[in-house]
């Protein structure tokens, strides 16, 4: 199972990351890929709502988890 983190961004990224997203989950269907995306809150627009960064226990998680971050 080919798990990826996604980080919606901020400015133009909230246009862009879910058309990528869009584009990996058709790929994967049509060549009946594994695939599992996990969508996490962090970015800039996060912080200044929340002073909150990404905490180290979720960076393990990002390294040990998924096979890749968009």
């Amino acid at each position: 199972m080919a798990r990826i983190a996604v980080f919606p961004g901020d400015g133009v990224g909230k246009e862009v990351i879910p058309e990528g997203v869009r584009l990996l989950e058709l790929l994967a269907k049509k060549r009946r890929l594994p695939l599992e995306i996990e969508t996490w809150p962090y970015g800039a627009d996060h912080f200044l709502a929340t002073g909150e960064t990404l905490p180290p226990a979720r960076m393990e998680a990002l390294r040990r988890d998924f096979k890749a971050i968009l």
